[in-house]
């Protein structure tokens, strides 16, 4: 079935390709200006923080914070280096293999990553209220969304 988006004719992968591009864009531009104003840290910042706060011990890899965000590991090495410069991630030498470096979340980190994911919260609870479809089936849709992601 083909839905109208536009002038142009889309099937459906076509318009849901769309749809998410542009609700992501819409998404991130507004997490972007909401975290930068409060806490002075980019959504591609605090998702590299709720990564590295999520793995084991608050430490992972670059090799698995790039797999866990999206990002190539010189990208994440690049994200990290003012954040160690904060004092809100700190690098550890493997104990295992001295070549590889491990990122942590400090306690500077974890308060940070606290304080943004409430900034979070509150945007994201503005946006779902002004959308009642989604909010009445908000646990389907992220049920939905990690289906694709899996």
């Amino acid at each position: 079935m083909n839905t109208p988006i536009s002038k142009l004719q889309v099937s459906n992968e076509q318009a849901l390709a769309l749809a998410f591009a542009s609700a992501w864009a819409r998404l991130e531009r507004r997490l972007d200006s909401n975290l930068g104003a409060i806490r002075g840290i980019s959504l591609a910042e605090y998702r590299l923080l709720w990564a590295l706060g999520d793995a084991p011990g608050a430490q992972a890899s670059r090799v698995d914070l790039a797999d866990a965000v999206g990002l190539t590991p010189s990208g994440v090495t690049r994200a990290l280096r003012p954040m160690e410069k904060l004092g809100i991630v700190s690098t550890l030498k493997s104990k295992r293999d001295a070549r590889l470096a491990i990122a942590a979340l400090t306690p500077a980190g974890r308060e940070l990553l606290s304080d943004a994911s409430g900034v979070v919260d509150d945007a994201m609870k503005v946006l779902i209220n002004r959308a009642p479809k989604v909010a009445a089936e908000l646990d389907t849709l992220i049920e939905l969304l990690q289906d694709l992601v899996a």
